[in-house]
């Protein structure tokens, strides 16, 4: 059987698809356990992996090697932070229920509760479930002190509010550890977290692109018993085709790769998008895509507010700064000639062009979006932002094989800015 034996073993057990991280790395983690069990064959130690629940979580805590940071992908966490603002005016009592599956080593689950106790959410009004089927990666979440690789891009200001240094660390406070609580636990498992619509969000990011699609669609299954009526599922940019699959629907804010069961009525799925609660925003870019989104559907009183006139910079950067100050606030008609003249001082750029297509795309312009997008890629193919807007948009108009090109690209572009991190 030899290797393929073990691979077969991993996809049984724990979903895993060999192809998606490749024979050498699931070699390598063999490699390592051979070493520590001291065994040189191959095939006796399947059968002592078969034989030993023991030796088979080690395995699996070789194979899995956890890739997070605190506040990765900042929009999800902003939005969380707007979702629970609605859920807080709905429910006089109770808590705001939280999944983070995987959770890895906690960065996600810790990021989960700063957000929510920076969005004004008392401590006791959410509990957050944070659960992976790595008992080391379970062990390093309790313990919760973090190195250096665990804080990158953006404003690191929460560092300072919510951790204590120590000389081994920085050690989470325990008011964001407090309503996080670690399992471990198998997705797969018969007997995997008891009961259904448990969850109000469900963050469930970078695990199903490691499954085949039959495991997908068992994971999903799971993920929608888990998930209450009128709860959010986030998933992770290359993700988004498998909820949509399932029939759930996307809450159509770019950048925030979020999905409600088909049930849940279209109004309540708008308020639920627009409430007014301050979200968590680490940093700001210079088009705020969520925002774009939001003042599309703003009340038409709003484009009563007087504009004030764009004053030409010097700096290209500032018109703009300045342009998506005005779609932030629904004023697309003047953003879109801010653009334009920006782009008749300075010339064509991504940035610029990609901005055109975010208030294109807010306004329905869905033709003049895709237009714009592919400008910006024809300048910048390695233009993040542009490829997942864009790959939503194709997605929108029936395109699954160009956004999932576009998503793949995206994927790959973000690996490697991980990589030089590391």
């Amino acid at each position: 059987m030899g290797l393929a034996g073990v691979e077969a073993l991993l996809q049984t057990t724990m979903g895993l698809n060999a192809a998606s991280i490749g024979s050498p790395a699931i070699a390598r983690a063999v490699q390592e356990r051979l070493s520590a069990c001291g065994v040189s064959d191959l095939d006796a130690y399947l059968e002592r992996v078969r034989a030993s629940g023991a030796e088979l979580q080690a395995l699996i805590d070789a194979v899995v090697v956890p890739e997070t940071w605190f506040f990765r992908d900042p929009h999800a966490f902003t939005a969380l932070g707007r979702l629970a603002g609605q859920w807080l005016t709905a429910h006089a009592s109770g808590a705001l229920a939280v999944l983070s599956l995987p959770c890895s080593t906690g960065e996600e689950p810790y990021s989960i509760a700063m957000a929510l106790l920076d969005a004004g959410v008392p401590a006791n009004r959410f509990r957050i479930d944070a659960v992976d089927i790595s008992a080391s990666n379970v062990a390093q979440g309790i313990r919760a002190v973090y190195g250096r690789n665990s804080f990158r891009k953006g404003d690191l200001g929460f560092r300072d509010r919510y951790f204590d240094v120590t000389t081994d660390g920085a050690l989470v406070k325990e008011a964001v550890r407090r309503p996080v609580r670690f399992q471990q636990g198998n997705i797969f498992a018969a007997d995997f977290l008891q009961g259904d619509e448990i969850y109000d969000a469900i963050f469930c990011r970078n695990v199903l692109i490691y499954f085949d699609r039959p495991t997908q669609d068992r994971a999903i299954g799971v993920l929608n018993r888990l998930l209450r009526a009128d709860g959010v599922l986030f998933v992770a940019p290359a993700e988004t085709g498998l909820p949509a699959s399932h029939g759930m629907i996307s809450t159509n804010e770019p950048l925030v790769f979020a999905f409600r069961k088909a049930s849940i009525r279209p109004a309540a799925r708008k308020r639920a998008i627009v409430a007014p609660v301050p979200p968590w925003v680490p940093v700001r870019p210079a088009a705020s895509s969520g925002s774009l989104r939001r003042a599309a559907r703003a009340p038409s009183a709003t484009a009563a507010v007087a504009v004030p006139a764009a004053v030409p910079s010097a700096d290209p950067k500032a018109d703009l700064d300045e342009a998506s100050r005005l779609a932030d606030h629904g004023h697309f008609a003047e953003a879109a000639a801010c653009c334009e003249r920006h782009l008749g001082r300075y010339g064509p750029s991504a940035p610029a062009f990609s901005l055109m297509g975010l208030v294109r795309d807010a306004t329905g312009n869905h033709l003049d979006a895709a237009t714009y997008y592919r400008k910006a890629l024809y300048l910048d193919p390695n233009h993040y932002d542009t490829q997942i807007h864009l790959a939503l948009l194709l997605e929108k108009q029936g395109d699954a094989a160009g956004a999932q090109v576009l998503r793949n690209r995206a994927r790959r572009l973000e690996e490697k800015g991980h990589a030089a991190h590391e």
